[in-house]
């Protein structure tokens, strides 16, 4: 009887408790593309657990020599998480900075680094294929253009291991979502909705068989709302829609596939944070009428700025938007036999963009100098917008009960094109030599990735009020002239003609593959190699490319007939002096390891591996790229090497699943600093453990992880006083915790997971304090066809601190924050048909 299946829900789409990684008491792992099966459904998992992602041929884990985890969509549907970021806290050794919302988070892996914002050295997929062949591009990482909804099937992710020889530019792991593909028939619809929030969600999924070998699944979600946090406008809207349809064969399969997304979603970036005390004991807390938890620098009294676009026209660009993602993307998949061996062909063209509005950076200081400070000594302060625009702020010391103003650079980042084509084809062949199997594989890559933006920024000056009510402030001189001009200071960044850029490039990645695998009884040994071959082309476009680039002028940019003080100086591009890029580089890759399966339940392995990462718009507008030639000034500025070893033993019944692993990495970063543009020329090394488990007794089940790291600064060619220092935000210890109860009628469970304190910059002066958030879910099934649940991401509301950008206790008492959002809880009703 085909099992049928449709969801409501009063809670945006909110996944409800972890499952951490994938362990033995869940159910055994589908195959990429398969569908996981509900987990009330779900058997003792049985001796074999095929894993696919970053390996050459899937394999049970067991006789893997890498270090794997997977979320399968029963488990992920129970997670309390808001965003692709929140997923991926609950993976072991995955390190997610997911305090910007549904996207820009900041990822990595096992002590890599993380020195601009994205993921350098993790690359996530979707389906297989790299969203992104970058996955830090500036205002465009690749988990803003990924989303979870019902059509999600499993997330697989390999730390380490082959994963550098069987994808570029992923030598720290890869995260890969797969899509469900219609290979159980039926679906659900799901109604959410915010209890304490502004969240209305519809979620749905379908797939089925039109004939016994040709099926397909479609599914999406729409959404819209005042978001989890106080912005003072609906700041969340949108939604996507998925689409496969698979015809099987003898032998194989060929899979269609599309995806639509349009979703606009805020930014919340840096928010500020009061801090005392010392630098190695401060005290963080909320400042005055404003809670970092649940307020943000966007306003209702702030929805538009005045800038200029890409080819210096005024206009005026939309702060509501926040980010605003669109993808177009086609694709294919198919597997087929040919003369005993295994084709595996992929390809995906994905038309991708994004309209990124938020704060980059600010500068807290108290209001009451406001006017000097910006050159207006026995100067006033006016309200530049809301009710009493116009009229002078009499209240600076206590204005909004914290006396606090504001320099804003906002952010006003427009990517016109992130489109990217990719392709990868591989074959495979079980040869049989001897007493044992050797699997060889063959393959190329090839993608272009195409990076078209204007960061068309201007800085603004504003006060610090909670329930999104801030307000931009004028200031204005004795004699009565604005230096301000409606809020705004400059048309461009802080500093005079800067931050005004434009991005014109295409990456080409060709990348052939190979390896071998001897499985001889328990003994399994095997070897891969990978060579990259890249080219960078293209314009950049700024006057702080210097060579007598001008990027200033005087513009009429309110249209009034009068050059205000902001107007005599605006930053413009300067189109008529583009800046080339035009580099080649090449790297190779490779990984040996070795997996001997003790006995049925046990195993050990040990692999090394080198991989690297090419850099790509990161270190442009830094001394890396000759402004005049568009060559690299240091060739291995092109790339960033990661070199890895690991050694691990697993154990699986069952109930009962084991896994540790310790690890050594040593990984170089080129870059420029995301915090004050300043270029990195760094060495890193990283020792640790890794521990991955699960225990199922009865209905009790709990999944837990745990990543010990020590990791230090090894070089710097730039900044040679800070080697054996700690790299900022890198915590000694990052564990989940997941226990839950599981019966017919319902299902109650929780997520902790937590960190220990770090640093907030590499100096290793100001420490940031750990933390532990809490999720929690609560699923009621009255009928076999209805789910009802309610569940609550930080359920005790902990200002959970992931980052500051001050280097020591700021003068002020005011920090640059970066902080997860309190507690929102949702509802839902799911209809399974």
């Amino acid at each position: 009887m085909k099992k049928h299946l449709l969801l409501l829900t009063v809670a945006p789409f909110a996944f409800a408790a972890p499952a951490m990684a994938e362990t033995a008491p869940a159910a055994p792992a589908a195959k990429a593309g398969e569908e996981a099966k509900p987990e009330q459904d779900a058997k003792p998992a049985a001796q074999t657990e095929v894993f696919s992602t970053g390996v050459a041929k899937g394999r049970d884990r067991l006789d893997s020599a890498t270090s794997t985890s997977a979320l399968r969509g029963a488990e992920i549907d129970k997670l309390s998480a808001r965003s692709v970021g929140d997923i991926l806290r609950d993976i072991p050794g995955v390190r997610s900075e997911a305090a910007a919302g549904e996207g820009m988070a900041n990822i990595t892996i096992r002590g890599l680094p993380i020195a601009s914002t994205g993921a350098k050295f993790l690359q996530l997929q979707e389906d297989g294929l790299p969203i992104l062949e970058f996955g830090d591009i500036a205002f465009g990482s690749a988990d803003t253009f990924l989303r979870a909804d019902l059509g999600l099937n499993a997330v697989e992710a390999i730390r380490g291991g082959s994963a550098s020889t069987f994808a570029s530019n992923s030598p720290g792991g890869i995260v890969n979502f797969i899509s469900k593909t219609g290979d159980t028939d039926g679906g659900a619809v799901q109604l959410s909705a915010g209890l304490d929030y502004g969240m209305h969600r519809i979620d749905f999924d379908y797939g089925a068989h039109i004939t016994p070998t040709l099926r397909f699944n479609v599914g999406g979600f729409y959404r819209q709302g005042a978001g989890p946090r106080d912005t003072g406008f609906n700041s969340t809207r949108g939604g996507q829609i998925k689409f496969n349809i698979t015809k099987e064969f003898d032998g194989g399969y060929i899979r269609l596939y599309a995806k639509y997304l349009d979703d606009r979603v805020p930014a919340f970036d840096l928010t500020p944070v009061g801090v005392t005390g010392t630098n190695s004991d401060p005290d963080y807390h909320n400042i005055k009428g404003f809670d970092a938890r649940s307020d943000t620098l966007y306003s209702k009294y702030f929805q538009s700025l005045l800038t200029l676009d890409g080819n210096n026209n005024v206009t005026r660009d939309d702060m509501t938007a926040g980010q605003h993602p669109i993808v177009k993307s086609v694709g294919l998949e198919s597997k087929f036999e040919v003369a005993g061996w295994d084709i595996t062909e992929r390809f995906r063209y994905s038309d991708m963009s994004n309209h990124y509005m938020g704060i980059y950076y600010t500068q807290y200081l108290p209001a009451a100098s406001l006017a000097p400070a910006f050159g207006a000594v026995g100067g006033t302060v006016r309200y530049a917008s809301g009710p009493n625009a116009g009229q002078t702020v009499t209240n600076l010391s206590t204005l909004n009960g914290n006396g606090i103003a504001a320099l804003e650079l906002v952010s006003d980042t427009d990517i016109k094109s992130l489109a990217n084509a990719t392709n990868d084809l591989r074959a495979s062949r079980v040869w049989k030599v001897g007493a044992g199997d050797l699997t060889t594989t063959f393959g190329v890559y090839g993608s272009h990735q195409t990076i078209d933006s204007d960061w068309n920024w201007a800085t603004v000056l504003g006060d610090i009020a909670g329930n999104g009510e801030s307000h931009l402030l004028d200031v204005v001189t004795a004699g009565g002239i604005k230096v301000t001009q409606d809020g705004t200071l400059r048309y461009g960044g802080p500093t005079v003609g800067t931050f005004r850029r434009s991005f014109r490039l295409g990456y080409t990645t060709i990348a052939p593959f190979g390896s071998v695998n001897y499985h001889i009884g328990k003994l399994a040994v095997g070897g891969s190699l990978r060579y990259d071959f890249g080219d960078a082309n293209g314009s950049i476009y700024g006057a702080e490319l210097g060579g007598g680039r001008v990027g200033v002028g005087p513009k009429d940019m309110n249209g009034d007939g009068v050059i205000s003080v902001p107007e005599m100086q605006v930053a413009i591009t300067p189109l008529g002096r583009p800046g080339p890029v035009d580099y080649h580089y090449g790297y190779l890759s490779y990984s040996v390891g070795v997996n001997y399966r003790i006995a049925e339940p046990l195993a050990v392995f040990a692999r090394y591996s080198r991989g690297a990462r090419a850099n790509a718009d990161r270190i442009l507008f830094g001394p890396f790229v000759s402004a005049t030639t568009g060559a690299l000034t240091d060739k291995s500025a092109a790339y960033d090497t990661v070199k890895q070893a690991e050694a691990g033993v697993k154990y699986r019944n069952e109930n009962l699943t084991l896994n540790l692993t310790g690890f050594w990495a040593k990984a170089e970063d080129t870059n420029l600093d995301a915090t004050n543009g300043q270029p990195l020329v760094r060495g890193y090394k990283a020792v640790g453990a890794e521990f991955e488990g699960s225990y199922r007794w009865g209905i009790f089940s709990i999944n837990a992880g745990a990543t010990y790291t020590h990791a230090e600064i090894t070089n710097d060619k730039l900044t040679p006083a800070l080697i054996g220092n700690t790299p900022h935000r890198q915590a000694k210890l990052i564990y989940q915790v997941s226990p839950q109860v599981n019966t017919k009628l319902f299902s109650v469970g929780a997520v902790f997971i937590g960190t220990t304190g770090s640093y907030a910059t590499d100096a290793n002066l100001l420490k940031v304090p750990g933390y532990m958030t809490t999720n929690a879910f609560v699923q009621f099934r009255p009928t076999e066809r209805i789910t009802l649940g309610v569940n609550a991401n930080n359920l005790f509301d902990k200002l959970a601190i992931v980052g500051i950008d001050d280097a020591t206790v700021p003068a002020t008492g005011v920090a640059k924050g970066h902080v997860l959002t309190g507690r929102t809880v949702s509802a839902s009703v799911r209809f399974d048909f």
